[in-house]
């Protein structure tokens, strides 16, 4: 994932605060699993508008 993309999910999912104070290392690892969701469910929907 690009840096810009993981914070876009870091600003939606509320923790991007938490990676500009800690960086990424400072997030939980259930911030982390969600994100990667969140970043599957946009390249699935994504995927389905080009079908």
């Amino acid at each position: 994932m690009s840096e810009g993309f993981k914070e876009e999910l870091a600003k939606e999912l509320g923790f991007y605060d938490t990676v500009q104070k800690e960086g990424w290392g400072g997030i939980t690892a259930r911030d982390a699993g969600n994100m990667v969701k969140r970043a599957v469910e946009i390249a699935q929907q994504s995927l389905l508008k080009n079908q």
